[in-house]
């Protein structure tokens, strides 16, 4: 490339940032974010955010919602859009949360494809690329835990893909996300403000509160148990809460509770840190028998 022309991009740059910066122009838009589970989408909203928007862990279906989390800068606000992980469903829950998650395509101004450095790229990933539009970026995360080869070869693999644009991140450090987030504001369009500016997430506080113990009980629990646990508020008289956590067999009850319910004892103060002090939570355990096999009880907790 020679000097005209990197002075011809070195402008256009320039001019787009300063169209994002200019108080008159104000851009918004909403950005999906999908990929197979585990992959780091909700850290990577949690990041770019920078609040904790969505509960992490390491268990697949740990995000079974579609959750807007809101970035308000001076002249532009994005939304994203947390989906739940696409996998290969093998009961009525997972064939839900793969609905969610494709739901959550049509319609948004960007949509971004996560996929994982460190795990090959393989038919999941190239099945929900069969489902995006062309003007889709693929996210390639988690670069803090591989090795350079690696994340050239997914780069290479994923190059076949077409989409818009590639980018190597780690949700974790930071890294590479400052990139990714001038690439999402310069393709934002102009439009208003959907949020109000000190709002960060469409979330409501009972079902923050319900999620941040799940994800407790996802860290705590054997790797079979994360599937079968549910949550909801029963009872919600601020300060005081009374969350029900739900089981499939009667078996799982005592693995949640603990012994001499050391379980519940670490998930309650692990919960209550990450909330106003003062606030009282009560938890208990019901069984449900096979719940996330009942498209009725599937239904009326939510999902």
């Amino acid at each position: 490339m020679d000097g005209h022309q990197k002075d011809e991009e070195q402008t256009e740059q320039e001019s787009t940032l300063e169209q994002i910066t200019q108080p008159s122009v104000h851009r918004s838009g909403f950005v999906t974010v999908v990929g197979r589970p585990n992959v780091g989408k909700s850290t990577l909203i949690n990041t770019l955010c920078g609040e904790k928007i969505a509960i992490t862990s390491n268990k697949p279906q740990t995000t079974r919602h579609q959750i807007r989390g809101v970035l308000t800068l001076p002249n532009a606000q994005l939304v994203f859009v947390d989906t739940p992980g696409i996998h290969k469903p093998k009961t009525p829950l997972g064939e839900r949360l793969n609905q969610r998650a494709v739901d959550g395509i049509p319609g948004v101004d960007i949509v971004c494809m996560v996929i994982d450095a460190t795990s090959p790229f393989g038919k999941g990933d190239k099945f929900i690329a069969s489902k995006l539009p062309s003007s889709s970026i693929v996210i390639v995360n988690k670069c803090d835990k591989a090795k350079k080869p690696q994340i050239l070869q997914q780069l290479a693999e994923t190059s076949s893909l077409s989409f818009a644009q590639y980018f190597p991140v780690s949700a974790k450090t930071g890294e590479g996300t400052d990139a990714l987030l001038k690439y999402l504001l310069e393709k934002a369009p102009e439009g208003p403000r959907y949020y109000p500016d000190d709002q960060i997430t469409d979330m409501s506080d009972k079902d923050f509160v319900v999620e941040l113990v799940r994800e407790q009980l996802l860290r705590l629990t054997r790797e079979e148990l994360p599937h079968s646990i549910a949550t909801r508020v029963t009872e919600w008289e601020w300060p005081r809460v009374r969350i029900e956590i739900l089981v499939e067999r009667e078996s799982q009850k005592g693995i949640v509770i603990g012994h001499k319910g050391e379980v519940l004892k670490k998930v309650g103060t692990a919960v209550r840190k990450q909330l106003h002090e003062g606030i009282y939570i009560e938890l208990q355990v019901k069984v449900d028998k096979n719940w996330q096999h009942r498209p009725d009880r599937i239904e009326r907790l939510g999902y």
